[in-house]
């Protein structure tokens, strides 16, 4: 009920009341779905020592479909999924459980394995990848892994959603460079890519959503936010809790950490148009048969949401 309306029960007698409710809720405008999850190599590859690459143990992909299924989402953003025909068996199972997602994109940067992809129910208007990103320290030149999914949506024909995903580099040492200043370029090669939508269109409504491997007070998340954080560019981050009220995404369960690796950045025009009390991340007791990650599920309305 629209909180202006200081209308009762008692004044307006049941019949009219419910009347009246029925048709306010019958007018409100449709909350899209939007799910972003970490697959956990959906691909094939080398899963134990010494033998050949297989692909992901049929009851993970079982679980992540199941999963899905019951988030029931209108646009999906992925990461750690493997080739076109990876793709494309993950849309297939899922139409088999009612959830289609007929228009698909695929993403790669400099990682040859793990790519992110997006699918949705709606039609994609555009689509920009950035796949040749690279970044210097020192002397080396080094691409950004995973690079940046960009697509836009026409959720209505005056509402456009351009969405972002990203997959930054991991928090394991790598022999060649120290992985938080990895991490820390690629987000700035993301916070450029997000000031160069604005520069064409400065009332854009962004969503950079994926596996950003940092947490809260890191320095690549301060770069994507942008300074200063007031500023109309400045990115929101989307503080999301599971039905627990629990912050975490991430299990890693050879050290028992929970950490809240995966997030859903903003930009100030979209943050009013994000149903946060809808908004959660996914709780499943059975989430880790499916990956270490857990999926983040936003509510979006064409419409400001009175708050």
């Amino acid at each position: 009920m629209l909180p202006h309306l200081q209308l009762t029960r008692r004044v307006l007698g049941p019949a009219v009341f419910f009347a009246l409710a029925a048709l306010l809720s019958a007018a409100e405008p449709e909350r899209l779905t939007f799910c972003s999850y970490n697959l956990k190599n959906w691909l094939v590859m080398e899963r134990s020592i010494g033998k050949p690459g297989t692909p992901k143990p049929e009851s993970e992909r079982a679980q992540v479909v199941k999963t899905l299924a019951a988030i029931h989402p209108d646009i999906l953003g992925v990461c750690e999924i493997g080739t076109a025909d990876d793709l494309a068996e993950l849309q297939q199972r899922l139409q088999m459980e009612g959830v289609d997602l007929p228009y698909t994109e695929l993403a790669h940067g400099g990682d040859p394995a793990r790519r992110l992809a997006l699918l949705s129910r709606l039609p994609i208007k555009a689509r920009n990848p950035q796949t040749t990103l690279t970044y210097q320290i020192g002397a080396q030149t080094l691409p950004f892994q995973r690079g940046i999914l960009d697509v836009t949506i026409a959720i209505t024909p005056s509402f456009d959603l351009h969405l972002l995903g990203v997959h930054l580099k991991s928090m394991r040492t790598v022999a060649e460079a120290d992985q938080a200043e990895m991490r820390r370029n690629e987000a700035r090669l993301l916070r450029l890519h997000i000031d160069s939508i604005f520069a064409q269109e400065p009332s854009a409504r962004i969503l950079a959503y994926g596996d950003f491997n940092a947490q809260r007070n890191d320095p690549s998340v301060a770069e994507i936010v942008g300074s200063p954080r007031s500023s109309d560019t400045a990115m929101q981050d989307i503080l999301l809790r599971d039905e627990n009220g629990q912050l975490w995404t991430h299990f890693w369960d050879a050290a028992d950490i929970y950490s809240r690796l995966d997030y859903c950045f903003t930009s100030r025009l979209l943050r009013p148009h994000i149903d946060t009390r809808s908004s959660t991340i996914h709780a499943d007791r059975d989430f880790y048969k499916a990956s270490d990650h857990r999926p983040l599920v936003l509510k979006i309305s064409p419409t400001p949401i009175l708050k």
